[in-house]
């Protein structure tokens, strides 16, 4: 009975330590990933061109703006060209209906890092579920543009790098005619869309050289040998990292904050720092 009872002690004390790991220190371990790409369209004077993606950040519950501050200070600190936001911008379920005064706790936060550095945003499922015009204004108050089924073209030297941005995905919002009318022919081309599986159909217009995405969160758990546990819908084909779509680079960041459960294994948070080089 002795022997048992120590062996059970050490099973309540290994699963205790393994749910703080998961619980309380992965979650914090942020990922700073550096993916360098070159693009076939990317013209000279953007050679060299820092983009850094955050994602996901799910303000609320878990994501302070305690913890949010250091988050923009890292950003801040790696002095991108530009930044951009795929989505999940807020915390939000049925029946919850997400934290609205901590989100404009982030919007002061997000302001230092947008009046520093040009930063680009789109909408994700979470910002529709709790109210995609108020999601919006807060961006906008911050300083961020949001591009909804639109275009943001930057211009270098009388040459161009075109930053494009689908609404959200799975509410049915995205307008991908809308966006291909509105780029111009004349320079590169990258696209913004919360949920990475949308890679199928932007690939195929031949336009992209670049597709940014999050919603999946990389899975949050993913098990050794197994792979994640839970995957969202549009997230499961291209649900973590780099891939390759018909001739376009597909990336999607795993994301900073969490849903419920707000436990990460395996799958650290991630900023995603891209240098893009012209072909």
């Amino acid at each position: 009975m002795r022997i048992m009872g120590l062996f059970g002690l050490d099973v309540f004390l290994g699963a205790l330590v393994g749910w703080n790991y998961i619980d309380k220190i992965e979650p914090d371990m942020i990922e700073i990933t550096n993916v360098s790409l070159k693009l076939p369209r990317l013209p000279n004077a953007f050679s060299g061109f820092k983009l850094v993606q955050i994602s996901d950040i799910h303000v609320g519950h878990w994501m302070t703006g305690e913890r949010f501050e250091p988050i923009v200070e890292m950003v801040k600190e790696l002095s991108p060209d530009l930044v951009a936001v795929t989505g999940d911008i807020i915390l939000a379920y049925r029946g919850m209906p997400g934290d609205q005064p901590m989100l404009y706790e982030f919007s002061n936060i997000l302001k230092n890092l947008a009046d520093e550095y040009l930063t680009v945003a789109v909408l994700g499922n979470h910002d529709y579920r709790f109210n995609s015009v108020v999601v919006k204004d807060v961006l906008e108050l911050a300083g961020v543009n949001v591009l909804m089924n639109s275009v943001f073209s930057l211009e270098r030297h009388g040459e161009y790098f075109h930053i494009a941005g689908v609404d959200d995905v799975s509410k049915g919002y995205s307008n991908l005619d809308a966006v291909l009318a509105a780029l111009p022919d004349e320079g590169g081309s990258m696209l913004l869309v919360h949920e990475p599986d949308f890679a199928d159909i932007s690939a195929a217009t031949g336009r992209f050289d670049l597709q940014i995405s999050g919603h999946s969160h990389g899975g949050q758990v993913v098990m050794p040998l197994i792979g994640p546990l839970v995957l969202p819908r549009l997230a499961k084909k291209y649900f973590s990292g780099l891939y390759k779509v018909k001739g376009m680079y597909q990336y999607t960041n795993r994301g900073l904050g969490m849903t419920f459960p707000s436990v990460r294994f395996n799958c650290r948070p991630e900023i995603t720092v891209f240098t893009l080089e012209s072909a």
